[in-house]
């Protein structure tokens, strides 16, 4: 798969259609929970990669004062359009995260961090999320693993069809590389009367981490107090874990020097 197509433009109309499935509320509780028991429990809290604003929301439920970051444009208009009005969206890529002010915690689940392709882009958000948060600021966020992208997805080819829309997505895995490429083909109903569907082609790319490189990549950028569990668990990942979470805390500011 070689040629570039710009990525969650046309599928941002079609997203939640097709993520119906995915337990947000679920997810959102776990999330809530790590963040409590590391002392945020009020606040101003980032989503990145917020896409469609359902963990967004969610956690804006509970309390938190939350920010959106997405660097697609049509997925922030659909998080506007159906959340709450106290909620700010800022289109932007979080390898360039600019904030007003610090803030308690930041938050990336949903493979966000899997679309960093490389160690250094990597190092370059999380430089922007010490940047950004306060000391002993807490920042959580999962990543999907080599397993999963060899075992589950593959070299296979998936698609769905429904009334109003319909994908079909070909996966394509590079183990050497642990670099996941798809190329996704959605079809949405464009004039209901004359049974036109717009066709849109988007090519995605994520990587797969070790273990190691991220925590690397995290002390690299002073932060501290690493934890890493397999989804939705209090366990140590294993061979089979398919989604990790990493929690981590931004070091204590030093004291000034008298």
């Amino acid at each position: 798969m070689q040629e570039e197509f710009a990525i969650y433009g046309g599928f941002a109309s079609v997203y939640d259609r097709f993520m119906d499935n995915i337990p947000y509320d679920a997810w959102v509780k776990y999330l809530w929970e790590l963040l409590e028991q590391q002392g945020v429990k009020e606040g101003v809290v980032v989503d990145l990669a917020c896409g469609t604003g359902e963990v967004t929301r969610r956690l804006a439920e509970h309390g938190y004062q939350m920010i959106g970051v997405d660097l697609s444009e049509e997925m922030l208009q659909f998080a506007q359009n159906k959340c709450r009005e106290d909620i700010l969206w800022i289109h932007q890529d979080m390898r360039k995260l600019e904030l007003h002010a610090p803030v308690s915690a930041m938050v990336c689940i949903c493979d966000g961090m899997n679309y960093i392709c490389s160690t250094e882009d990597l190092e370059r958000v999380f430089a922007r999320v010490a940047q950004f948060l306060e000391p002993e600021g807490v920042f959580i966020f999962d990543m999907k693993t080599d397993y999963f992208y060899r075992e589950i997805l593959g070299n296979r080819t998936f698609a769905e069809n429904r009334e109003d829309a319909s994908y079909i997505w070909e996966n394509e895995y590079h183990g050497e590389e642990r670099m996941n490429e798809y190329l996704l083909t959605v079809y949405a109903l464009e004039d209901d009367e004359k049974d036109l569907f717009l066709r849109t082609d988007e090519l995605h790319r994520q990587r797969a981490y070790e273990v190691a490189e991220v925590e690397g990549c995290l002390m690299h950028q002073g932060f501290c107090g690493i934890e890493v569990y397999e989804a939705f668990t209090k366990k140590k990942p294993g061979i089979r874990t398919e989604r990790l979470y990493f929690v981590v805390k931004k070091a204590k500011k030093k004291r000034e020097e008298r």
